[in-house]
């Protein structure tokens, strides 16, 4: 976030450092787009905010194929969930969440955003989510998984690593 601010300093500056009134309107134009992108992007921080700190609560939940409450969750249900808290209604399955949003590379991953796995290799399928709630250092994630119900995952672990299929934003 700081990144993005900084680089979009850098842009003003530079074009205002012109001096006819035609690049007057254009930095007026930017200033306004750029006004409207900080408002949207405050609005959905709150949001990704809400959603992370739900999923967190159901720390410890038991792992339950299907499940969507504290009685058993599995990964979709816990991102499907958290997201339905602040109204955003995503597929129930993890294959399907896998198509909404954006791509997105894992050197631009931010908290609130959806991490997919291909944890069956004979499938080769996506079969897995979990909800990015750390970037700095480690990307870390929570996820309900078979073994250990809702965990928190860090992407480093050479089999989520190994696993890993890609990256999407939602919000």
């Amino acid at each position: 976030m700081k990144r993005v601010i900084f680089y979009l300093l850098i842009i003003i500056v530079i074009t205002s450092c012109g001096s006819s009134s035609k690049n007057k309107a254009v930095i007026s134009s930017k200033n306004r787009t750029t006004a409207k992108v900080k408002t949207a992007r405050s609005s959905n921080f709150k949001k990704i905010k809400s959603i992370v700190s739900y999923a967190k609560t159901f720390g410890g939940t038991r792992y339950k194929f299907g499940g969507t409450t504290r009685k058993g969750m599995d990964c979709s249900g816990l991102v499907y969930t958290s997201f339905k808290k602040e109204n955003i209604i995503l597929p129930r399955t993890s294959k399907t969440m896998a198509t909404q949003g954006k791509a997105i590379s894992l050197k631009k991953v931010n908290v609130g955003d959806l991490l997919f796995f291909k944890t069956n290799k004979r499938k080769n399928v996506i079969s897995h989510v979990g909800l990015v709630i750390e970037t700095k250092g480690v990307i870390k994630f929570i996820h309900a998984s078979t073994s250990r119900g809702v965990i928190i995952s860090s992407l480093n672990e050479k089999y989520w690593n190994k696993c890993f299929a890609g990256a999407r934003r939602v919000l």
